[in-house]
């Protein structure tokens, strides 16, 4: 208000606002009643204020907080209320904690301060409280929210099965390649950021939901605990998992709660009805089993998978545990299949045998799933983590419940490689193919059989790579480097000769690269005796080249004339093979036709050369980082990777030698189709089978690189090399089977999503005339909040038809029709509408 100096603060009881409740506005009340002591808080978006307020005292008024929830004034206390806050602000709270997790005490000082205000603490537990309730239909029910059920205000996943609702009748009867598409994907893990200092009681601060939301009911949960407190929790045999060895050890001094666990569904990443549990003392079975069955025996289905990072300790004794469980968790596994799994990324941390049992890359009729959701969930709830631990139980649980339902509200609105395995099998012949597909579907139906996806070939040790490399040497020394030149020498001969001297050259220039810049005599000399035998060869050989081409003399003598240095002149001197030769330069087609044959052979030993050298130096760094400690054998193991290294560049120059060779010569022959056998080799296409290749790459997105499907692979008798195909192929079938499976998934999943809400939209038509008021407008307003329901939902079948239109245009749904739903009103039952319009929730 101006003073006639400035605008100073001044409540608005003292600019003279007077509120009267009971009435529209402009009536007057004869039996007004001033709230006690005369004064009444307001707290609003825009600040907290001071109003006078008069109660209606007629003999038609309702009880005082009624009067104020008229006025959508949320009071603070049922007796003798002062305090309000309005639906407003309550609703600007409620979207603010969700999206940028502001507490209680956080927004509501940023309003005092609005105001110049301090003192006042609004409960705003009871607001959420209702509208969950409200939202989950329970204000409609006629026995009233007494009659709620565990788990009855969660958000459900639309898009998960739920027998009777969304997957057609008689679903369980259906063949096992349709009845797997009616599978629960759930994931289990615990947070240790969302504790709670020992503040408060269950008995000071209850929760208002108690079970009937995320969390479990408290006080069964922990008599559970209680009655099995003293049970030691076995240790983990696979590796050292911190959630199995130190369950019983991590210290919780000061702390009510050290987190929770939880159970969600692995699909679509949502909270399911009591999968929510407090960890007391670390993540211990007995808290993880008391949600998981929690969560199973509320599903009557038959077949579960369960993704869990500790699965592979966890579920050796999970059925024993069974029993040991209240009676009413006491999960039917009888003709059940519940299988389970380790997430994706945490799958690596595990022993080797278990990275393909517990896979989902390799387990048939899981799609693409990762297992990863908690992971993805706890991001978004940590940020409460700093003011929920503060609260008391009943305040914490309910506060978290609400933001699990927010979160599962979000997914809900967010809704919205076969080419590889065909070329691998190309380089497969089909006996082959059909065993390892016998091998690998025994597998996939019983886990106990031999694992195709394991290799059967013992690995080699470095005694071996030491006897391969002595193995390696004798061949090159049988194959040229010995080799004494004849007087009388046939055209093929010459041309093999002279590939073996390409080779030679090709030897010295790498010895070359080698030598450190001060070499000693003693390397020099070796070097310079190895020029000087392969010097008297080439000299040879040039004679004996010019009987059978003699265009190449005068080549030869320009080439005399160019001014290389004396030292260097034997790896660089040009053979004149006819592959060297231009078009115009004359020569005899049967030299061409024998040159093409032996670059072919050459080109095919060379690539499978450079297999060989490629799983060497894979095994040799594999080694190296696993078993290698020490500075002096850290220097070995580095000596043989850059000795299997330089293996592996000088396979790759024989190979791009022989197919530059091979592209010369094909077109003056008219030679076609070599090249899809022998393409361009790339440093990215030598690495192993298996390996990551391109950054960012997954199991189920990773491609195999061209040299392992080249024809012919298969005929290679290194059975390593034939077991590593083995493997591949495994994979390879696995993956697209996996993105097959994924597709049925998405299609049944959309199919479900669509028909869940159709659903919903019947639940809330019986709703909105199921309970009987007294009042018209009470009656008005409970069809109205049905309506606008139906309408949300609708809008939702709406929008995901539209965005799925295209992928569901081929697919015939098999869910039963949905009937038509009721949107009005019969005669007798619609309400009258004399009085003030009631406002509707703006939810």
């Amino acid at each position: 208000m101006w003073n006639s100096d400035f605008f100073e603060s001044i409540t608005l009881k003292a600019l003279g606002l007077h509120v009267q409740l009971g009435h529209t506005p402009g009536e007057r009340c004869y039996n007004a009643q001033p709230v006690s002591c005369d004064e009444f808080t307001v707290i609003d978006a825009h600040g907290i204020h001071d109003v006078a307020v008069d109660f209606c005292g007629c003999e038609t008024a309702q009880i005082r907080y009624k009067q104020l929830l008229r006025a959508r004034w949320f009071p603070a206390t049922t007796t003798d209320p002062r305090t309000a806050a309005t639906f407003s602000v309550l609703e600007l709270f409620h979207l603010l904690s969700f999206e940028s997790k502001v507490s209680a005490y956080e927004f509501y000082h940023s309003l005092a301060r609005r105001s110049d205000n301090t003192g006042i603490s609004p409960i705003k537990d009871q607001w959420r409280h209702l509208l969950q309730l409200m939202r989950a239909g329970h204000g409609h029910d006629p026995n009233g929210i007494e009659a709620t059920p565990d788990g009855g205000c969660v958000v459900q996943c639309p898009a998960c099965p739920h027998p009777g609702i969304n997957i057609p009748d008689g679903w369980e009867n259906s063949p096992p390649d349709i009845r797997w598409r009616y599978v629960l994907f759930l994931a289990i893990d615990a947070n240790f950021r969302l504790k709670r200092k020992a503040i408060s009681s269950d008995d000071r601060n209850p929760s208002l939901n108690s079970g009937w939301a995320y969390f479990v009911e408290e006080r069964a949960y922990k008599q559970f605990l209680s009655e099995h407190s003293t049970e030691r929790q076995e240790r983990s045999t696979c590796v050292g998992h911190n959630a199995v060895n130190t369950a019983d050890t991590k210290a919780s001094r000061g702390l009510a709660a050290m987190g929770v666990g939880s159970v969600v569904c692995a699909r679509h990443e949502m909270r399911l009805p009591n999968s929510v549990g407090d960890l007391q003392k670390g993540e211990k079975y007995i808290n993880m089993d008391y949600l998981v069955f929690s969560v199973l025996v509320s599903f009557g289905l038959a077949v579960f998978n369960l993704s869990y990072d500790i699965a592979c300790q966890w579920h050796k004794k999970l059925w024993s545990r069974n029993s040991t469980m209240p009676q009413r968790l006491q999960f039917d596994y009888e003709n059940k299949i519940v299988r389970f799994f380790v997430p994706k990324f945490h799958l690596k941390a595990h022993i080797q045998s278990y990275q393909t049992t517990f896979s989902f890359n390799f387990s048939k009729w899981v799609g693409r799933t990762d297992g990863e959701a908690p992971e993805r969930g706890w991001a978004d709830i940590n940020r409460v983590a700093t003011s929920t631990r503060e609260m008391g139980p009943g305040n914490r649980r309910d506060t978290l419940d609400d933001h699990f339902g927010d979160w599962n509200w979000k997914k809900i609105s967010m809704l919205a490689h076969r080419e590889e395995l065909a070329e691998l099998e190309g380089a497969i012949d089909a006996s082959t193919l059909a065993l390892w597909r016998a091998d690998v579907e025994a597998w996939e139906e019983d886990n106990t059989k031999p694992n195709p996806f394991e290799s059967r070939v013992v690995p080699m040790t470095q005694a071996m790579v030491r006897l391969e490399f002595a193995e390696r040497e004798r061949r090159d020394l049988q194959d040229g480097i010995d080799v004494s030149l004849h007087a009388e020498i046939s055209p093929s001969m010459l041309i093999a000769n002279g590939l073996e001297l390409e080779d030679q050259q090709r030897q010295i220039r790498a010895d070359r690269k080698t030598l450190s810049q001060n070499p000693t005599d003693n390397q020099k000399a070796k070097l310079q005796m190895c020029s000087n035998t392969l010097q008297r060869k080439l000299d040879a050989w040039a004679q004996v080249q010019i009987l059978y081409m003699p265009t190449v003399a005068s080549l030869c003598i320009r080439a005399q004339r160019n001014d290389i240095p004396q030292d260097e002149m034997p790896k660089d001197f040009i053979l004149f093979l006819p592959s060297q030769l231009n078009a115009i330069t004359p020569c005899d087609l049967l030299l061409c036709q024998i040159e093409w044959q032996l670059r072919y052979a050459q080109a095919d030993d060379a690539l499978n050369d450079v297999r060989q050298n490629v799983r060497l130096h894979a095994h040799l760094n594999t080694f190296k980082t696993l078993h290698i400690r020490g500075q002096r054998a850290s220097t070995r193991a580095r000596s043989a990777l850059d000795l299997a290294e330089t293996k592996k560049c000088g396979s790759r120059l024989k190979y791009e030698a022989a197919r530059v060779a091979l592209d010369n010569l094909g077109d003056r022959l008219g030679m076609v189709g070599w090249r899809d056998t022998f393409r361009p080799l790339n440093v990215a296409d030598m690495r192993p089978m298996g390996d990551a290749g391109s950054a960012g790459q997954s199991e189920g997105r990773r491609d195999i690189p061209w040299i392992w499907k080249a024809p012919g692979v298969l005929h290679n008798n290194d059975a390593g090399l034939q077991d590593c195909l083995r493997v591949e192929w495994c994979k390879a079938r696995a993956r697209a089977s996996r993105w097959s499976e994924e597709f049925a998934l998405l299609i049944e999943e959309m199919q479900r999503v669509l028909a869940f809400f159709r659903w919903e939209m019947a639940q809330w038509n019986g709703r909105g005339t199921a309970r009987s008021f007294t009042k018209d407008a009470d009656r008005e307003g409970s069809f109205a909040y049905a309506q606008r329901q139906i309408s949300v939902r609708e809008g939702l079948v709406i929008r995901f038809s539209t965005l799925w239109r295209d992928a569901l245009s081929a697919v015939v749904s098999e869910l039963d029709p949905v009937p038509e739903i009721n949107t009005e009103m019969a005669d007798d039952q619609m309400p009258s509408l004399e009085g003030p319009p009631l406002e509707g929730d703006d939810e």
